[in-house]
């Protein structure tokens, strides 16, 4: 784009913004509020913006593969356009801030939209600040990175990967541990939950068992 970060449109979040420190301490000083139900919240938090992806693509559908990891954390997977990704007038590559900063659609408005657990969704830094790590890898036809994440705050840059011909993002993150045995989560729940998005297929695999 090679214009300044501040003249950018906003619609989800700020681009002018990195990092809004005061923000993830917020979500993490109020986790019951910000996750009820625990890793299940914060799962339906990452599916919302993969059924996003599925609504607004040309195809009107998308899929989305759901992993359960045996080190408790899980990933997401879904076949949307990628996290937007921008050049700025210096020439550096800038990634929307949906990790580390609040999504102005949701946070703190009191009529957001529901996630299927009948909670309000409030966006991906919720998932961020309240993960001891989140590794965000990213496809898109302007190139391909991935960045890791710990309560939020990025602790690598974009790191380029590879690209395969594909777009879409993965996010797989490690709840803190309180979250972690708040309740437990199943396959056939997840599937279950995720049964509203109808223009999203969800898999998911759980590979806890060993």
């Amino acid at each position: 784009m090679d214009t300044p970060r501040s003249s950018w449109r906003n619609t989800t979040h700020d681009w002018a913004s990195t990092v809004d420190l005061g923000h993830l301490a917020s979500v993490r000083q109020d986790a019951g509020t910000y996750a009820p139900g625990g890793v299940r919240h914060l799962v339906l938090e990452v599916l919302a913006y993969a059924a996003d992806e599925a609504e607004c693509n040309d195809r009107g559908e998308g899929r989305c593969v759901v992993t359960l990891h045996l080190d408790g954390s899980v990933s997401v997977a879904d076949d949307g356009r990628g996290t937007d990704t921008r050049l700025d007038d210096r020439g550096q590559v800038v990634r929307k801030p949906v990790m580390a900063t609040k999504d102005l659609r949701f946070f703190g408005h009191p009529g957001a939209q529901l996630l299927p657990d009948g909670h309000p969704r409030r966006g991906m830094s919720v998932v961020a600040a309240l993960s001891e790590w989140l590794v965000h890898t990213n496809r898109r036809r302007n190139g391909s990175w991935t960045q890791r994440y710990e309560h939020g705050v990025p602790v690598t840059d974009l790191t380029p990967v590879a690209g395969d011909g594909s777009s879409g993002t993965v996010v797989r993150f490690r709840p803190d541990e309180d979250l972690r045995v708040a309740g437990g989560l199943t396959a056939d729940e997840l599937i279950r939950l995720a049964a509203p998005w109808q223009h999203l297929s969800v898999e998911v695999g759980d590979r806890r068992t060993g």
